[in-house]
């Protein structure tokens, strides 16, 4: 297959080398010459527009956007617009919000696919977790390429119709919070309990075999080792929050009691105003371990 992309962050890249490496051909576009030009020296075709790496692709043309949500998809939609028809496909593997996806969808003569993106930065070894919505025919057609940028066929799925693969993220964020609060406070009462524990040999123990273990746990691991038993100057300003109040938003909306993560977000939100909690510097660096997001630190 022939493959555009269009954002070369450190998600996109990993898209452009998956593709690459299982065979499929890449012409890449980002408004960064040096990103351009070191997707090319990966084997990928550099384009210098929107329009000359929709020229570059064959008559049955094949998009990616892997660019920040909000503004950066609308221009970039923008620019699509005119160019494609109703036999192409635009994959928006942003994190948009759903209800924009759906909008997107209605108004973009391509096929369009919201596509939910999980695995961070370690993606570039493993593969992603993709959740798509949309056309279920545009869904087919790119399946030798989400097969390659996923974990592999079992890496994805279609979610449903518009919106339903970005509602699905959105959902994902939030038990991540969830998830993220619960082990903070769990290494909280560990490392202030009555015992002087080692919270490095803990996470380890516990991930093999235990029902608690999981990736984030070994993040945990991972940031006691590298951070300390206190991780050190680990600052408890956890940033993000956007995607963890849209799942709030429509829970209110559906009537549906999601009070754990409801409380994850509030303890995200005061984070900002008070100090002092373990439980929000663990949550602080594990959004560096699954993210590779700035670590904020003590002065």
């Amino acid at each position: 297959m022939h493959l555009g992309v269009i954002g070369l962050g450190r998600m996109g890249r990993i898209v452009v080398d998956r593709v690459l490496a299982d065979g499929h051909d890449v012409v890449a576009f980002d408004l960064d010459d040096e990103a351009v030009a070191s997707a090319a020296e990966a084997g990928a075709t550099p384009a210098d527009s929107i329009a000359e790496l929709v020229g570059a692709l064959p008559e049955r043309k094949r998009v990616w956007l892997m660019v920040p949500a909000g503004e950066a998809v609308d221009a970039a939609l923008s620019d699509l617009d005119g160019l494609l028809d109703g036999d192409d496909v635009v994959v928006d593997a942003g994190n948009s919000h759903f209800e924009r996806s759906i909008d997107r969808g209605e108004t973009l003569e391509a096929a369009y696919l919201d596509c939910g993106t999980s695995g961070g930065p370690a993606g570039a070894e493993l593969g992603f977790s993709l959740m798509i919505g949309g056309p279920a025919a545009a869904y087919e057609a790119m399946v030798p390429v989400f097969d390659a940028v996923a974990t592999g066929p079992e890496g994805h799925a279609h979610m449903g119709p518009q919106g339903a693969g970005h509602y699905v993220k959105m959902v994902h964020n939030g038990v991540e919070y969830a998830l993220m609060q619960a082990y903070g406070e769990g290494f909280e009462l560990l490392t202030e309990g009555r015992y002087d524990l080692d919270a490095e040999s803990i996470a380890r123990t516990w991930n093999n075999g235990a029902v608690i273990r999981s990736w984030l746990l070994e993040l945990c691991e991972e940031a006691f080792r590298e951070e300390g038993n206190d991780l050190g100057d680990v600052d408890d300003h956890v940033a993000g929050g956007s995607t963890g109040a849209w799942t709030v938003r429509e829970a209110l909306e559906q009537e549906v009691a999601v009070p754990i993560i409801y409380e994850a977000l509030g303890e995200r939100f005061d984070s900002r105003v008070e100090d002092g909690k373990f439980s929000r510097r663990l949550a602080n660096r594990l959004r560096y371990g699954f993210g590779r997001h700035e670590v904020r630190r003590r002065d």
